[in-house]
């Protein structure tokens, strides 16, 4: 009886397919209400009224698989019933993380994710304006030359753009008169590493801020990106402990928030608890700062964009509860740390007696404690994204000290400039005075920031690729979050470093231009009279990059 009934569905079945079918034929849409009524009385007039559950549920009680389940013993069905649950839920908890985590996830870091979302991200540098929206699906990916096949042959290659393609839009946007009296660029194919425009392209001048990208390049060569910088606690002489500081600037005395910069409350958690094991209640504090070497002030002098660089410090001494850009500072970030430091042992239980003081360590001490910061990759991103001159000039110092120099101004420019002719970038020119750029002495050429980010590409150097993820977005994260409106061209495509001083304004970093094809760019002026209108110059020239196949 079934089987009878199986056959007469799929006939009706085959009926109405050739009802539709003809209905549509004739009138070359889909059938009409009638027709519809048609097929409606025709099903209700057969013999088959059976509801389609309970036709399904009769040809499972017929089938093989049915059998075979009546005679699997109960326990197997029961192991059965909750891995096939199991998975189910698993693929909904999998899909409901990928919908919540959205188009951020696609090669974008978390801090920059978590930044996009939240408020202003104005770095180092004044970057007035009002707050972008959130973030949209903002990433193109970033190729690699030899990473995927070459796009410059086959059926599905991306074409190149031509030198005088990138003529035709980048040499009318270098006349705009907001520019200053000296401009230069450079925009290379990352493909082929070759650059495909260049004016002036040799041409050494200030590059202000994005000569951090020199800076990072040179630190992640020297050391690694999966380097930590250590702040380590040890016993001094008698019932002495000394705070050693190891350079790292983002130290922070402030309640710690998952996995975040290395906290000064943890050190004094392991040093309480090492001190009360070994039954000491009273100490004597002193800080050692002996890593730096030379004077620890900017030659700017005093500045809200940058506290003395000192190994040694807490929050980047800054005097207020900020985490970047510019902020009243302390004018002894050491001291003022290691007095922090000791208001925590206090209040856990450990008496600190007199002041903290000046103090080496020795040259073989014994640890107490030791935090370490997130790791230089990370570092790297955030000095880019915020262009954090703090963590700048500390990397530079890194890189000395790395490189067997003396860990001052003089010494870290030495070692970034030994590591970027390692690197077998074009140096020729090139004066480094600084990590930060703030140093107006600074000179380097817009091919040798390009060629940095070419490098940062290249399949042979991994260990430099936070120099691309560490770039602000568009209209979405750090220094470029309140540049390029909801209807630029850019906005979410280009991703770029930018360089601020008065008179000095640049721009270096990558994008996707209109074929699909990885460009990266160096835009620079001197000499400008009016930064508003020199900043909207240079992120027109990106944009029209983002537009162009320039063929």
């Amino acid at each position: 009886m079934p089987e009878a009934r199986s056959r007469q569905f799929r006939e009706l079945l085959k009926r109405g397919q050739t009802l539709v079918r003809d209905q549509w034929r004739r009138r070359g849409r889909w059938p009409g209400a009638r027709a519809l009524q048609q097929l409606r009385e025709r099903w209700w007039n057969r013999p088959v009224r059976e509801p389609l559950h309970e036709r399904l549920r009769t040809r499972w009680r017929n089938s093989r698989t049915h059998d075979r389940w009546q005679r699997t013993p109960p326990q197997q069905r029961g192991t059965w019933r909750l891995v096939a649950v199991s998975g189910t839920v698993g693929l909904a908890v999998a899909a409901g993380s990928v919908l919540a985590a959205g188009p951020w996830d696609t090669g974008q870091r978390d801090a920059e994710r978590a930044r996009a979302a939240r408020g202003p991200g104005a770095g180092g540098e004044r970057h007035p304006g009002n707050t972008a929206p959130s973030a949209a699906p903002v990433l193109a990916a970033l190729g690699a030359p030899g990473a995927v096949p070459s796009p410059d042959s086959g059926e599905d290659a991306v074409p190149s753009p031509t030198g005088g393609g990138l003529a035709d839009a980048l040499e009318p946007l270098l006349d705009d008169p907001a520019l200053g009296t000296d401009r230069s660029a450079s925009v290379v194919d990352v493909t082929t590493g070759r650059q495909v425009f260049g004016t002036g392209a040799k041409d050494a001048v200030v590059p202000a801020s994005t000569i951090k990208l020199a800076t990072g390049a040179a630190a992640l060569s020297a050391l690694g990106p999966d380097h930590r910088i250590k702040t380590t606690v040890v016993r001094g002489g008698g019932d002495g402990i000394v705070l050693v500081g190891g350079g790292d600037p983002t130290l922070t005395a402030r309640a710690a928030k998952g996995e975040g910069p290395a906290s000064l409350r943890a050190l004094a958690d392991g040093t309480a608890g090492a001190l009360k094991k070994s039954g000491t209640t009273s100490v004597r504090l002193g800080y050692d700062t002996s890593l730096y070497s030379g004077p620890g002030l900017h030659p700017i002098g005093p500045n809200e964009n940058i506290s003395p660089v000192t190994p040694l410090m807490a929050d980047e001494g800054r005097l207020d509860n900020s985490d970047h850009g510019p902020a009243a500072r302390s004018q002894d970030p050491a001291a003022d740390a290691a007095k922090t430091f000791a208001s925590m042992l206090r209040d856990r239980g450990v008496a600190v007696t007199g002041d903290p003081r000046p103090q080496e360590a020795g040259k073989h001490p014994r640890p107490l404690a030791t935090v370490r910061s997130q790791p230089l990759s990370a570092l790297v991103e955030r000095m880019l994204t915020n262009s954090d001159n703090d963590i700048a000039e500390a990397l530079a110092r890194q890189t000395a000290v790395a490189s067997g120099e003396p860990a001052s101004f003089a010494g870290a420019a030495k070692a970034v400039a030994a590591r970027l002719k390692t690197l077998r970038l074009p140096v020729s020119g090139a004066r480094i005075a600084d990590g930060s750029g703030l140093d107006r002495d600074d000179h380097v050429s817009a091919a040798l920031l390009a060629q940095v980010l070419v490098r940062a590409a290249d399949i042979g150097h991994p260990e430099l690729r936070p120099l691309l993820t560490g770039l602000p977005v568009a209209g979405f994260s750090g220094t470029l979050r309140t540049r390029y409106g909801a209807d630029t061209v850019g906005r979410g495509v280009v991703r770029a470093k930018t360089g601020t001083l008065t008179g000095v304004n640049t721009l270096a970093g990558s994008v996707v231009d209109a074929d699909g094809r990885l460009l990266v760019f160096a835009f620079m002026t001197n000499g400008t009279t009016d930064p508003q209108g020199a900043q909207r110059a240079l992120d027109t020239m990106a944009s029209a990059l983002a537009n162009c196949g320039c063929r």
